[in-house]
């Protein structure tokens, strides 16, 4: 008849609007895709180029926040005394503290019963007499009872004699309450002015013997001391 055969699309309907909505879903999500990919990389820029626009001394400042450690350690500081002492006249050695102290001005000192834990006692005895200008042996009744005193009264003396600017550095002192007699002080310490806190001199014997001078010159060859044995170390 007049009427041709017609063309058949190989493709049935619903399978032609799945292909079509699939190629497009295809399309759309790959641009979203690439739009996410390309704002996170704009984000990433902005974050680089405001890291690299914040000042030099901003930056460090934000590295040393966070590489901080959570306590510092303190620094050493290095005293103007110790007073070695038996350990049963631990508050004696305080009640002298506190007068060489606040009378005095005398400061900072410390008393080897009150030295940093966690050490033995050879090594708080080397940090005692090293970390100190000047080393006070307090001279009780209960010193010459304990073998320890006597040790340590012993090693300050060799300190003393062995390392020149600890020359005259140990200082017997008989305090008010139960004092060695002189009869009973050992012959090493004989030779030695002893500070007498019942003498009307006592007063000007400690301004005469604990001088800002001496002080200074001890201080700045510790300083130098430690700073060398850092420095080997690292090394």
């Amino acid at each position: 008849m007049g009427i041709g055969k017609s063309k058949t699309d190989p493709c049935p309907l619903s399978l032609s609007w799945g292909k079509s909505h699939s190629v497009d879903t295809s399309q759309r999500q790959h641009k979203s895709d690439s739009k996410k990919s390309e704002e996170m990389s704009l984000s990433d820029t902005a974050a680089h180029s405001n890291t690299a626009e914040m000042p030099t001394g901003e930056q460090e400042g934000a590295k040393g926040v966070e590489e901080m450690p959570e306590e510092e350690a303190e620094e050493e500081v290095f005293l103007k005394f110790v007073i070695l002492h038996a350990e049963e006249d631990t508050d004696e050695a305080l009640r002298v503290q506190n007068l060489l102290e606040n009378d005095f001005g005398i400061k900072p000192g410390i008393i080897f019963a009150e030295m940093p834990g966690g050490k033995q006692h050879l090594q708080n005895l080397d940090d005692a007499v090293n970390g100190s200008a000047w080393t006070i042996l307090l001279l009780t009744k209960n010193f010459l009872r304990d073998t320890w005193c006597k040790f340590q009264f012993y090693t300050s003396l060799m300190n003393s004699v062995n390392r020149q600017h600890k020359y005259n550095s140990v200082i017997p002192m008989r305090p008010l309450n139960n004092p060695l007699p002189r009869e009973r002080t050992p012959f090493a310490l004989r030779t030695i002015n002893a500070l007498e806190e019942e003498s009307r001199g006592f007063p000007t014997q400690v301004e005469r013997i604990f001088q800002d001078s001496v002080y200074r010159i001890q201080q700045a060859i510790w300083k130098e001391t430690r700073n060398t044995v850092q420095r080997q170390f690292i090394a």
